[in-house]
């Protein structure tokens, strides 16, 4: 079974939540409406929580993980995605915070403590190391990540667009 509990916490899927047949969802997870999660992709929250907000994707291949809480972070780092967030093929979020509307390029990760404010759009194989806060508006590129221009209102539609479609794609997906 692809939807597995973990010690007792059990993941809780919203109304039209689609979590592909190949991908893999444990612990302590909360999806919310319209949320998808595509082939390949894991999300496990086996030692913190994930949160992952309404209409949001997750792409194939990517990797959902957080940190544990211990003497130098006493709550450790969970996973927060904000509502309307594209997360592209082969991305690692791992224990940071996505505000609404962002779209992660493919291959990009995201480390511990970082947080993306809303309306980010973060090139593909972009790295944002530890702790690093990604100023809205704007979009981001590198390894380690970089601030390059102020977006566009056409690639702000394009986020917004992008998260409407991937509502209407997991739709097709369930009907199927």
């Amino acid at each position: 079974m692809n939807i597995r509990s973990f010690q007792g916490k059990t993941p809780l899927l919203g109304k039209g939540v689609f979590v592909d047949g190949s991908a893999l969802v444990i612990g302590d997870i909360q999806m919310d409406v319209d949320a998808s999660l595509w082939p390949m992709s894991v999300a496990r929250g086996d030692v913190n929580h994930i949160r992952i907000g309404a209409r949001s994707n997750i792409q194939d291949g990517s990797v959902l993980h957080v940190t544990h809480p211990h003497e130098d972070e006493p709550d450790g780092h969970p996973l927060i995605v904000g509502t309307d967030v594209t997360v592209g093929h082969n991305v690692i979020l791992h224990g940071c915070t996505i505000g609404d509307f962002c779209l992660i390029g493919m291959g990009s990760t995201i480390m511990d403590g970082a947080e993306l404010e809303d309306y980010v759009l973060l090139g593909a194989g972009s790295l944002v190391p530890p702790g690093k806060v990604l100023k809205g508006g704007y979009l981001w590129l590198g390894s380690p990540v970089r601030k390059v221009r102020g977006l566009s209102d056409e690639e702000r539609r394009w986020i917004e667009y992008s998260a409407r479609h991937y509502v209407a794609l997991k739709n097709q997906h369930q009907q199927d």
